[in-house]
């Protein structure tokens, strides 16, 4: 029997629904099922690329859903590369952004790539994990071998992409090192002999370049598996520090805690898919439990709980739900919250909002006080022209942002 048409056993047909699960695409499906049929049959474990440009120090929520997936790969048998962009990230991923984005320096990528792994190996099984740095290779490449790769691939192949089209037709400008970064990305693949790589959907166009150049290379091309964007705690946007609606993944038990709680009913249920390693039975249970009931307050705090447990352990995971009961159910103040003293009283309370690090901006401030949100020694402030005299607050900003505020004459 030929490559191309191995029997799929039931063992490779239940792999192939794990790695399904949650994924936006996977292409393309009946060939990534035939490498999973060769695996099991010759004992070869595939070999899984993710890359990641170290183009900030933190891992949030957002990047694990991939990493979960990696994860996942890696306790079927496969062989798991964490591949640290250190050399594209000096480029700049031009995916799904309107205007080019500026390169970092060799500092800030060093800098940044020190703590990406030791996070990562918060989710991943490090003695099963290859680590590579694409350095390795794009520097050796050269102008002659850059532009010997740059000959595997067209100007019309490349302007197929969706951002690069849209800024074309926008009369938004489009540096020719832009079209190195997909190249780079693929030719990585090329490097690591890649069966799959993993990424968000964002991702989908650099993916594919890396099949094709593959193909030119006279290697199988990999397939691509591509895992949808985690939507922020706001429910809206896709989860990002820039929007303020991020939960890292080294913050303090109770701030993860307590972010979680926050998030709506729905979208708990995306988080449980995308970022829980219970089985989807065990999700669709609790998803008949709440219809037959349940409270979904309490399928959240499992959640709450078994995150907070995945970073820290058990016993923060239970010391943070106890802190969550006792602050929001009981009305308990938290134990540890800033202090601050500043000058001036006195001080407008939207300035002691932002001077306090409360918010980001005084308009951020108003807004926060017209929704209700802002409270002064637990009574709630309805008006923004506020002055608070000299003397010490307890200032608080929604339900997790607190500080004691001395102010000062």
């Amino acid at each position: 029997m030929s490559q191309k048409e191995m029997p799929l056993t039931p063992r490779v047909q239940e792999e192939l629904e794990i790695v399904k699960r949650g994924c936006e695409e996977l292409l393309v499906e009946s060939e990534f099922a035939q490498k999973l049929a060769r695996s099991h049959a010759t004992g070869t474990p595939l070999r899984i690329k993710l890359g990641l440009d170290p183009t900030a120090p933190d891992i949030h929520l957002g990047h694990t859903v991939v990493l979960n997936k990696m994860r996942q790969l890696q306790d079927l048998g496969h062989t798991v590369i964490f591949l640290i962009g250190d050399f594209t990230a000096t480029i700049g991923d031009p995916s799904g952004r309107n205007a080019t984005r500026p390169p970092l320096t060799a500092e800030q990528i060093e800098e940044n790539a020190k703590t990406y792994y030791a996070q990562a190996s918060m989710i991943l099984d490090p003695e099963k994990t290859e680590i590579r740095y694409n350095s390795q290779w794009c520097d050796q490449l050269g102008t002659r071998g850059l532009i010997q790769l740059a000959s595997r691939y067209t100007v019309a192949q490349m302007i197929e992409r969706d951002d690069f089209t849209k800024r074309f037709k926008a009369g938004v400008p489009i540096s020719i090192h832009e079209f190195l970064y997909p190249l780079l990305q693929g030719y990585d693949s090329v490097e690591l002999k890649a069966d799959l790589e993993l990424g968000g959907t964002d991702q989908k166009f650099n993916l594919l370049v890396g099949r094709e150049l593959q193909k030119e290379y006279g290697q199988e091309p990999q397939c691509v598996l591509t895992m949808p964007l985690l939507e922020g705690t706001d429910g809206i946007e896709k989860m990002s520090k820039s929007k303020g609606n991020y939960i890292g993944i080294t913050e303090a038990p109770e701030s993860i805690f307590g972010k979680i709680m926050s998030i709506s009913d729905e979208l708990m249920w995306r988080y449980y898919e995308l970022l829980s390693t219970k089985s989807m039975a065990q999700i669709n249970d609790l998803r008949h439990q709440t219809e037959q009931g349940l409270n979904p307050r309490d399928v959240k705090v499992m959640l709450a709980e078994e995150i907070v447990t995945r970073f820290h352990n058990a016993d923060a995971a239970k010391r943070a739900h106890e802190q969550f009961n006792a602050q929001f159910r009981d009305g308990a103040l938290p134990e540890d919250m800033p202090e601050v003293t500043l000058s001036g009283a006195p001080l407008n309370v939207v300035q002691v909002l932002r001077q306090s690090g409360l918010v980001a901006s005084a308009s951020e401030g108003q807004r926060n006080i017209q929704q209700g949100g802002v409270r002064v020694n637990q009574g709630r402030v309805e008006d923004r022209t506020l002055s608070l005299d000299a003397g010490t607050y307890i200032v608080q900003v929604g339900k997790r942002r607190f500080a004691r505020v001395t102010l000062t004459g």
